[in-house]
């Protein structure tokens, strides 16, 4: 078992910049596909980062070039750097995490098994 906790989520202005962070327990990060993705009211969960057991990175489209995804092994966490934040993308941000995945199929939030509970992102205009 794999327990993925999320934090940092908050209140931001347009432009603004936060971090999320997962810290995962139970198993290591290095081990497995790790990914982020985003909910808001009314929508579906969309994928917006992942990175690789052999650190291949992965974006969004929506998310290229403003949003960051990296590891720690050492601190078996993930995290998400968030620049010029706009406000759409304001959501429910949440950690995933799979070992088993076939290429490319971590834009897919079924292909995941563990999952955090979220940190809401607000991003004000």
């Amino acid at each position: 078992q794999m327990q993925l906790v999320e934090s940092g989520g908050g209140l931001v202005q347009t432009g603004g910049s936060l971090r999320v962070s997962c810290v995962a327990s139970g198993r290591t990060v290095s081990s497995y596909v790790m990914g982020w993705f985003r909910q808001s009211p009314g929508k579906e969960r969309e994928f917006v980062a992942a990175i690789t057991w052999s650190g291949g990175i992965y974006y969004a489209d929506s998310v290229k070039g403003r949003f960051t995804i990296s590891r720690d092994d050492a601190k078996n966490t993930v995290y998400l750097q968030m620049k010029n934040l706009k406000p759409e993308d304001t959501a429910v941000y949440y950690c995933a995490a799979d070992r088993d995945m076939y290429t490319g199929s971590w834009y897919y939030s079924a292909k995941y098994d563990y999952w955090g509970q979220g940190t809401q992102v607000t991003v004000s205009s």
